[in-house]
């Protein structure tokens, strides 16, 4: 293949993903600056090793290159943050199921959430590895195989870690609603138990 042929078949295969690449990268690194950087390094890669890619899913491919980069970049920096369990122990367990992992509903979280920023706050507050899963199937809206395939892990430990990542975001949600309305009544002087302007409904 000539180059000027390998540069127009690698625009056409990778920089429609732009968008998504950067979003995943924000969300795993949680800063605009270093996500743009990360993004342009993982093109530069997937451009180098071009040669290297013979399939036609070029939006796995490239979220692939870009999620590899980004743990790359939070393992130098030692920001990578410990998974409180056991991803094999988990995906062998009974409740790693499709059911189990669809058991809170997403639409509900997702598309529904009254408040945007206060899910954004939420879902930051995840470990890495759960926030990655959450952005590829909700936001990005990938299949199992699909973001097995990009994190480089069985389908079981996709449904386990989503499973487990809506129901620590229903949590950290109620948390920061909590954390909101203490606010609210540290702010306006209302009394614990009382009930005023501003405050959410017990």
């Amino acid at each position: 293949m000539s180059e000027p042929d390998r540069s127009r078949r690698f625009q056409e295969l990778a920089l429609p993903h732009l968008h998504a690449a950067y979003n995943l990268a924000r969300w795993l690194v949680r800063s605009d600056p270093d996500a743009e950087d990360i993004v342009q390094e993982a093109y530069l890669r997937a451009f180098r090793f071009f040669d290297g890619f013979h399939g036609e899913d070029g939006r796995a491919w490239v979220l692939a290159v870009v999620r590899n980069t980004a743990f790359t970049w939070l393992k130098q920096r030692r920001a990578q943050e410990t998974l409180p369990f056991d991803d094999e122990a988990d995906a062998d367990r009974p409740s790693a199921t499709a059911a189990d992992a669809t058991h809170v509903d997403p639409e509900a979280i997702f598309a529904h959430h009254e408040d945007r920023r206060l899910l954004d706050a939420a879902l930051e507050r995840l470990p890495v590895e759960f926030r990655e899963v959450l952005v590829l199937r909700e936001l990005e809206e990938l299949s199992y195989r699909e973001i097995a395939s990009i994190a480089g892990i069985p389908i079981g430990t996709v449904m386990s870690r989503l499973a487990r990542g809506r129901k620590l975001l229903v949590r950290c949600l109620q948390e920061l609603d909590k954390e909101s309305c203490n606010g609210l009544q540290r702010g306006t002087g209302v009394v614990s138990g009382s009930r005023g302007p501003g405050t959410r409904p017990a």
